[in-house]
């Protein structure tokens, strides 16, 4: 019988649940999303409370073979990350969207290293909107919504409309327009230009709220708040 192995993790949402316990749900390194239940300790100060933070790259173990698991050990591996006013709104917006979005139990390594790349350049550099797009983008992929940027060759017009169905297509009633050539700027990972940014911004922004049902995320009410 494998015993169940340590694995890098970020602690994504937490909740009670139970007496002294948490639920938790984290992005792990090799089985993607997982909910866990871990015994918090009785008091404020308990050393396993001070780890299921956010932004705090850990070690877990964890054990159960049904969906929800038993995180049995947690220990750091590594600095938390420091963020603060917008750029912690940020994160707290990737947390929610993994939350929301991503299945769980399915591994996705390629969008855990995007993840930890993102954490990175927020706490580097601020508000990051071209990392934030491009972790978008990824989270897009992994959902099996890769937008097809080469489908823009086949449409006449200046603007563009987009929706989950058909991708790309020439304007359609009552759906956003997109600009074709920032469009094409997008596809080839041009965002330093603020017209193709703000286009990405809005596109991603657009095909969210598709996919959340138009049910609002939380974390954007704190730029509203602001």
């Amino acid at each position: 019988m494998l015993l169940p192995q340590p694995q890098t993790a970020y602690i994504l949402h937490s909740r009670p649940y139970q007496e002294h316990k948490l639920l938790v749900e984290l992005l792990t390194a090799e089985e993607g999303k997982v909910a866990a239940v871990v015994y918090a300790g009785k008091t404020a100060k308990s050393n396993k409370k001070a780890l299921l933070q956010p932004f705090l790259p850990i070690t877990v173990t964890l054990k159960g073979k049904s969906q929800l698991k038993s995180l049995s050990a947690i220990e750091a591996n590594g600095k938390s990350l420091l963020l603060s006013g917008e750029p912690l709104y940020c994160g707290f917006y990737v947390n929610e969207l993994l939350v929301r979005l991503l299945p769980e139990l399915v591994p996705c390594p390629w969008l855990f290293d995007c993840y930890q790349q993102t954490l990175g350049c927020l706490a580097e550099r601020g508000v990051d909107q071209q990392a934030l797009r491009q972790f978008e983008l990824t989270l897009l992929e992994e959902l099996g919504i890769g937008l097809d940027f080469s489908a823009l060759q086949n449409i006449h017009t200046d603007s563009v409309s987009f929706n989950l169905e058909s991708g790309f297509t020439e304007p359609l009633s009552g759906l956003p327009t997109y600009s074709k050539t920032a469009l094409s700027g997008m596809a080839t990972g041009q965002l330093s230009d603020n017209v193709n940014l703000y286009t990405a911004k809005s596109l991603m922004r657009n095909i969210i709220n598709q996919l959340l049902g138009n049910k609002p995320l939380n974390s954007r009410s704190l730029f509203d708040k602001k």
